[in-house]
């Protein structure tokens, strides 16, 4: 399986080891208090709604809400795509699936993943001598060359795709549930959903399994000690450095040890837990910035999309997001959509001194903005020989400006048409539909896919996509030509481009094991970070 083609991998790239001491912290002389530092925090299936500040029923996320209230909030800011990897894939390189080729996610036996010619925003900031780091989910490829320490990414720690992409002995409230690992000599059960039975979940430290499967339990903990420990040596250092912290919340929640108990009935529900759980890891990532490198540390806090349709089974919350026109047909307005609910993700700024305090920005913004906005504040340069769909967000983050993009698209992203094609369109405060449904509603039921020629057109202040406007009013006739105009220069724009390939190829010989000798891989390995803290290699 995997091991073997990681042992052939530590022979050539010894020197990234598996501990933080031989991640190069040492000090050049040029970069001291040049360059800004940068932590970008994606959570995962978190809804609009799920963040305090946005919603006035959520009461579980008092760090997030904090660090609203000291920075800027974005109430118009979007996923770049509507499900895992091609997200990722976005923020990573500033360009949506079209363009980067990731279109669907990555499975356990992926071959392949992020194209290896895209060029990500960990390997333009190492070029520009930062040091980087990647904690938590990665879903954009894991064997060979896709590992994140391959991508630019000095160091990693963390599970290589959804943290429900194999068996544990803690298994999450997922609906239905699974089973949990096989333990001895026993078969694994068979579920009666799409479970993973044969394979535990891995834990990884750079390009060793660490332990699997993982104890789910206490991971937000263990993200959040490997976080603050990357934040506080990269800061007495000197070097300038991005954290990229791609958590487990909300995708699906885990059974929590050390989420406090509250006395509401309704916040003791799984996804309540959940939520307290993921604010208190930003919370000691903030604390541990403010701590160390407050004035000279940007911190975005975003979501790579909207909410499974089991959160309506685990009492979240939803916010204003409903996509009632959706709902009606016999979708749900739930992750994989390109319906609000889909793709409009809670996003915070926080930067002391830079980004104004207690500022509610409502300029259109995107995932696919984080990629240039860093570039740009980081004085490097973009990659060449390519086009990108995101914008240098400065001016909207530093209070010059409230003007976003004019218009964005939302890839189809497994509900309904082909994966990665562009068949809805936001414009200005307007957003068209050339296709729709295919979506999983909370009772299991799949809407039909329901095609739109000339699209359905919606004024989003009509923000639940309730009502379509009457294709024949003066409102639509006037939109449409720009809807048209919009779509034909972006696919023209797409087709003279360098665009990439993903390889969608599946081998089980690349599913992750430590050891096949063992029922469902099972092995634990004391990190080797808890050895010695002491010593660093120079480039």
């Amino acid at each position: 399986m995997a091991w073997l083609s990681l042992k052939v991998l530590l022979v050539g790239v010894s020197f990234l080891g598996c501990l933080y001491p031989l991640v190069d912290f040492c000090f050049s002389g040029e970069t001291r208090g040049q360059k800004p530092n940068f932590v970008i925090i994606l959570a995962d299936d978190m809804g609009w709604g799920d963040l305090g500040a946005n919603w006035a029923e959520t009461k579980d996320t008092a760090n997030l809400d904090k660090m609203a209230a000291e920075g800027m909030r974005f109430v118009d800011f979007h996923a770049a795509a509507s499900t895992c990897s091609p997200s990722r894939a976005s923020l990573l390189t500033g360009r949506l699936g079209l363009r980067n080729g990731v279109t669907h996610n990555f499975a356990v036996t992926s071959v392949g993943g992020l194209p290896l010619n895209e060029t990500t925003l960990a390997e333009v900031l190492r070029e520009a001598g930062y040091v980087t780091g990647m904690i938590g989910k990665w879903h954009l490829g894991h064997h060979s060359s896709y590992h994140p320490n391959f991508r630019g990414f000095d160091y990693y720690f963390g599970i290589p795709y959804s943290h429900d992409m194999g068996c544990t002995d803690t298994p999450g409230y997922n609906h239905p549930p699974c089973p949990a690992c096989p333990r001895g000599d026993r078969p694994p059960r068979s579920p009666k959903r799409d479970c993973y039975t044969d394979v535990a979940l891995p834990l990884y430290e750079n390009l060793n399994i660490v332990e699997q499967p993982v104890n789910l339990s206490g991971l937000a903990q263990r993200y959040a000690e490997k976080a603050t420990q990357f934040i506080q040596r990269a800061s007495t250092s000197g070097r300038p450095f991005l954290l990229y912290v791609g958590l487990a919340h909300m995708h699906v929640p885990v059974p929590f040890t050390r989420t406090p108990l509250s006395a509401d009935p309704q916040d003791c529900t799984p996804y309540a837990s959940g939520l307290r759980e993921m604010d208190s890891l930003v919370g000691q990532i903030k604390d541990r910035v403010d701590r160390t490198a407050k004035e000279n540390t940007f911190l975005w806090f975003t979501g790579d999309n909207g909410p499974w349709a089991q959160k309506c089974e685990l009492a979240g919350s939803v916010g204003p997001f409903t996509g009632l026109w959706q709902a009606q047909q016999g979708g749900s307005p739930a992750k994989q959509t390109t319906w609000e609910g889909g793709h409009r993700v809670p996003a915070v700024a926080y930067w002391p001194g830079r980004v104004p305090i207690n500022v509610t920005s409502t300029a259109l913004l995107s995932v696919l903005d984080i990629f240039p906005t860093v570039v740009a504040l980081a004085g490097a340069s973009l990659p060449p020989g390519r086009c990108f769909d995101g914008l240098d967000a400065s001016e909207v983050l530093f209070g010059g400006s409230q003007t976003g993009h004019r218009v964005l698209f939302h890839p189809n992203s497994g509900a309904a048409g082909e994966y990665g094609a562009l068949q809805t369109v936001r414009l200005e405060h307007y957003k068209a539909f050339y296709v729709t449904g295919g979506a999983k509603a909370c009772d299991g039921s799949v809407g039909p896919e329901q095609h739109h020629e000339p699209p359905l057109v919606f004024n989003l202040e009509d923000v639940a996509e309730a009502v379509p406007l009457e294709r024949g009013s003066a409102e639509y006739q006037r939109v449409l030509p720009k809807v048209r105009e919009a779509l034909a220069d972006i696919l023209q724009d797409v087709a003279h481009d360098n665009i990439s390939r993903a390889d969608y190829t599946q081998d089980p010989s690349v599913t992750p094991c430590c050891n096949p000798h063992q029922i469902a891989c099972r092995c634990h390995i004391t990190s080797q970070t808890d050895v010695s803290t002491s010593r660093h290699i120079r480039k």
